[in-house]
């Protein structure tokens, strides 16, 4: 494939200095992710005390997780579309509106079934607030540093689920019930929608493709040293996403993202969904089951200190592939040898480091494979597919435990799916490829 010719547009913003703007951008999407990671992780902390004040098995609540997964698959095939046409920051407050109403109404629920509905729909906004935070960061971020940048604003997730963990903890150890989990994860999306709505600004080639811009947008364009009303320089999406995922040389990368995102997603939301219940079903309590969770997504916190400079040393494929690898070891630990409650800890944090790692360093690979007309779409896509591995989590986790093995087996499958994506990724290319032609007759 022959090296693309920028127009003047993409050459700035594929070479735009780390400055003030691009770190604000990053930090407010780094807060989206991680309002993201706690309503990932509700279900699961509530399922200890629901089983007791709704008289359910355990293996019932695989339906809430089911719903969840579902909404989220929904939710990033449309992000794509919607992100890629009409822009990121629309994207994004439509997605933090609706999963924040959605996770107070589950706070109302009464019954599964409504649960699982509220889910559902929190699982879509959840959906769209991960590929758009993807794509705005790539927006803002120099091509030299756009993995890295993105996998940074990605540990927001992880730290959403571990700080969020220790509050609920420490709720549940004070005597509030599972409502408070939904209300805390309802309100802090709200909140940082009005943050959104006033600080975070669109992406920068919607903006240059535009001719009626606000004083602000002006100026905003400016500082990147961009004029505006110039749609035909910059890189936007103009015929289908689909399509383009699957033209241009990216037929390959595409299925095996898909692929990978599937065993990896797979695995995340088995340990999300089920972590909590299997613990309390060994004898902790649901806030010691919480805290020991919570672990999971500090270790995947902890796993950007080594893998990103792993990936900048070693290259993408060859450092994800080892992650993936080595995390079958942590988890058939845990499947297989009764640990100590404090060894049990140090296991599960490795195997947040190596389980939630892979995935965060997945992240970033797929926002710097895909060029800027196709990013939300390659992101969204790909999640879409792998969400369907979070669906399988749910009645996998489910039918395991109702056979009556013992509680932590159900994470040994985790292995095999490891093993596929370890191999998957070693087989990923990943060409640092710039944007295609955007109007070379306009390069000067």
């Amino acid at each position: 494939m022959s090296q693309p010719v920028l127009s003047r547009i993409e050459h700035v913003l594929e070479n735009q200095p780390l400055g003030s703007l691009q770190i604000r951008v990053a930090v407010i999407c780094c807060l989206i992710q991680m309002c993201d990671g706690f309503d990932v992780n509700s279900v699961g902390w509530s399922v200890p005390l629901l089983t007791h004040a709704w008289h359910l098995p355990p293996s019932a609540f695989a339906l809430a997780f089911l719903w969840s997964n579902i909404g989220v698959m929904a939710g990033a095939l449309l992000a794509g579309p919607i992100g890629d046409r009409f822009g990121r920051k629309p994207l994004l407050m439509l997605s933090m509106l609706l999963f924040g109403i959605a996770s107070l109404a589950s706070a109302t629920s009464t019954s599964l079934p409504f649960l699982a509905g509220t889910r559902f729909f929190t699982g879509v906004g959840i959906a769209g607030g991960f590929a758009g935070t993807v794509a705005l960061t790539g927006d803002y971020t120099p091509q030299r540093l756009r993995a890295m940048i993105i996998m940074l604003t990605f540990t927001g997730a992880p730290l959403g689920g571990f700080v969020g963990g220790m509050v609920v903890s420490f709720l549940l150890h004070s005597g509030y019930s599972w409502t408070s989990i939904y209300l805390l994860g309802g309100a802090f999306p709200l909140v940082l929608l009005a943050i959104t709505a006033v600080w975070l600004p669109e992406s920068p080639r919607f903006l240059a493709a535009r001719t009626n811009l606000a004083p602000r947008q002006q100026a905003l364009l400016q500082r990147l040293a961009i004029a505006p009303g110039q749609p035909h320089a910059v890189d936007l999406a103009r015929t289908n996403p689909i399509r383009m995922l699957f033209s241009e040389g990216y037929a390959l990368q595409t299925t095996l993202l898909w692929i990978i995102f599937f065993c990896s997603l797979l695995n995340l939301f088995l340990f999300i969904f089920w972590l909590p219940e299997v613990l309390h079903l060994i004898g902790m309590t649901p806030a010691q089951s919480v805290f020991a969770t919570s672990l999971y997504p500090l270790g995947g916190l902890l796993a950007v200190c080594y893998l990103g400079w792993a990936i900048d040393r070693f290259g993408t494929r060859r450092s994800l592939a080892v992650n993936f690898a080595v995390g079958i070891v942590f988890v058939s630990t845990i499947a297989l040898v009764a640990l100590p409650y404090a060894a049990l800890l140090a296991v599960l944090l490795l195997s947040g480091m190596t389980v939630l790692g892979s995935q965060t360093g997945l992240n970033a690979a797929c926002g710097k494979l895909y060029p800027a007309r196709m990013r939300v779409s390659g992101y969204g896509f790909a999640t879409g597919v792998g969400r369907l591995g979070g669906i399988a989590a749910a009645p996998l986790g489910g039918f395991l435990l109702s056979r009556g093995l013992p509680p932590t087996s159900i994470f040994l499958s985790a292995c095999l799916f490891a093993a596929v994506a370890a191999a998957a990724t070693a087989m990923l290319a990943l060409p640092g490829r710039q944007p295609a032609t955007v109007g070379a007759a306009e390069t000067a």
